[in-house]
């Protein structure tokens, strides 16, 4: 993770560890890697069985067979009739593997690159790409669920977007956090239920022991419509009023063709959206990669613009094809910390400084 004008003291010394490895026993960190990928395959799976992991991990059943061998030796791993596990001990060096397989992949450096690029304060890459591999995308709810917990502990109130990305993140919350009122950042019903943001709402406030309140309205209404609705309905109205004064905002990115055809614009408007070069989707907002606003479907809730009067706002996106989308977005509205897989990062790293990467 890096945050701008802030670096870790053990980085130094973890940089020089890695060379002394490439130079003296480049083979130990293929071994590092693996077993790393094994552990944290194992942790997302648990329980699972050898024949189920070395599917999922392509890998032969003799070569996993070896290593989780290897791993229960160490005290990592248990065997038991229903599969294989992860004890305290595995997950302790699985987040201390996660640090230096940061390190390796050099991933802290850029952070630091995208977080001046973007003008984010925070960057957060995962390693692995979350479009071909369900367990990074799993990580990637994860570390923003981490990212989240740190600001928790006092009354908060936290809005929340919807989509696949969002459903993760509420699902890896294990904190207590029973003064947390969680609302849906917009309205929006179009989606599968289970991904729909009210529903991310009500997870993530059950996870967290914490209160929710919704909002059931479509997206896409006229503004007459919307204010009839507010006007007649003052529940409503005062759901409106605590999005609007949310303490924390966490909100997933799209991409502009892919969430104008989800949310069911039509064909001549979506034509019309990406012929002005829209690229990325937030909050109802479809973004140019320079940041400029050329659609804003009509819907309560937040919008990209008030994102300067909350006091934190967390972005998470994954996936080499939301790259565009992310510096869009980014460019559009202010983040405090962006969470990312490696694949976005990359992608994201070739659009800033196309001959760095």
């Amino acid at each position: 993770m890096y945050r701008r004008d802030k670096k870790h003291p053990w980085e130094k010394s973890m940089e020089m560890i890695i060379r002394l490895h490439r130079k003296i026993a480049p083979e130990l960190i293929a071994i590092f890697e693996e077993r790393y990928n094994i552990l944290r395959h194992i942790y997302h799976a648990q329980p699972v069985g050898r024949r189920s992991l070395s599917a999922t991990l392509d890998t032969g059943e003799r070569v996993v067979r070896a290593q989780v061998d290897f791993l229960k030796n160490a005290g990592l791993v248990d065997f038991s009739p229903l599969g294989m596990t992860i004890t305290e001990s595995g997950q302790a060096i699985l987040a201390e593997l996660a640090e230096y397989i940061r390190q390796l992949h050099g991933l802290t450096v850029l952070e630091q690159e995208i977080a001046q690029a973007l003008s984010v304060g925070t960057v957060v890459i995962i390693p692995g790409d979350s479009e071909t591999n369900n367990m990074v995308a799993k990580e990637l709810g994860r570390a923003a669920a981490s990212v989240l917990s740190q600001q928790l502990g006092r009354p908060l109130t936290i809005a929340v977007s919807g989509g696949s990305t969002m459903a993760n993140v509420a699902e890896a919350l294990t904190v207590s956090a029973p003064q947390t009122l969680v609302v849906p950042a917009r309205g929006g019903l179009g989606e599968q239920v289970e991904y729909q943001a009210n529903t991310v709402a009500a997870v993530m406030a059950n996870n967290l022991g914490g209160k929710y309140r919704l909002l059931h309205i479509h997206d896409g209404l006229s503004e007459e419509a919307l204010e009839t609705v507010l006007t007649g309905d003052s529940p409503m109205r005062a759901v409106v009023d605590r999005i609007k004064r949310a303490d924390i905002l966490i909100y997933s990115i799209g991409q502009a063709g892919r969430m104008a055809e989800r949310r069911g614009i039509r064909k001549e408007l979506r034509r019309q959206i990406l012929e002005q070069g829209a690229a990325g989707e937030a909050l109802g907002h479809y973004c140019t990669l320079d940041g400029k606003i050329v659609h804003v479907t009509s819907s309560l809730g937040l919008k990209l613009n008030d994102l300067a009067e909350i006091g934190m706002v967390i972005a998470v996106a994954g996936g080499a094809a939301k790259a565009a989308a992310i510096v869009a977005v980014a460019h559009a509205g202010s983040q405090d910390v962006l969470v990312v897989d490696e694949a976005a990062a990359r992608a994201i790293q070739m659009i800033i400084h196309p001959t760095s990467a």
